[in-house]
């Protein structure tokens, strides 16, 4: 499949390119993305470089879109949809810490949502969401996007570390009302 740009208010998220391997290394550093994704731990320049180029590999192969965040022509993070497959797909992302807080994540994820519903985009029916139930800033966004609550997957979660972790699960269907949802307390088993 042919890479494609989204672009928000502002925002523009476009496949990562080599001139953004030294913000993701350098990005990738911080303890909260080492410890709520799958990037390798400890990370090194080369797993960067390496992910630019899987990133383009996955758009050619149609399993994967990724997508860095650019705000102010700076990389913000990386957001994409993966697990391609038979009508659905699972959003995820990470933001670099100076770009935390100030909503860009949300901003991101909506134009990838919009996209993946979309008959132009992906013509998904389903979208989900998973992260570790330690990560409460990621089940915000998850929730001021409008996924639904799902459950609780015990043990299911791996990080780049080899690390296990709980994870709570989310959908979003194409036709569902995306206003904020409520969810359980993710501190009760």
């Amino acid at each position: 499949m042919e890479p494609v740009t989204l672009r928000t208010a502002r925002l523009e998220l476009s496949p990562p390119r080599d001139s953004d391997v030294e913000a993701i290394f350098e990005a990738c550093q911080d303890e909260l993305i080492q410890r709520f994704t799958t990037v390798p731990s400890p990370y090194e320049k080369s797993h960067a470089e390496g992910f630019v180029a899987k990133a383009a590999e996955w758009w050619d192969a149609g399993t994967e879109t990724t997508w860095a965040v650019r705000h102010d022509g700076t990389l913000a993070g990386m957001i994409g949809l993966h697990g391609l497959g038979e009508g659905s797909g699972e959003l995820g992302y990470w933001m670099a810490p100076a770009a935390r807080g100030r909503g860009l994540v949300v901003e991101a994820a909506r134009a990838v949502i919009d996209w993946g519903f979309s008959p132009e985009g992906l013509g998904l029916a389903r979208i989900e969401w998973r992260a570790v139930v330690g990560n409460p800033a990621s089940h915000r966004v998850a929730q001021r996007l409008g996924f639904r609550y799902e459950g609780r997957l015990r043990s299911a979660l791996v990080n780049g570390a080899g690390a296990r972790a709980d994870g709570l699960l989310a959908g979003l269907l194409a036709d569902d009302d995306r206003t904020p949802q409520p969810w359980p307390d993710p501190a009760t088993p």
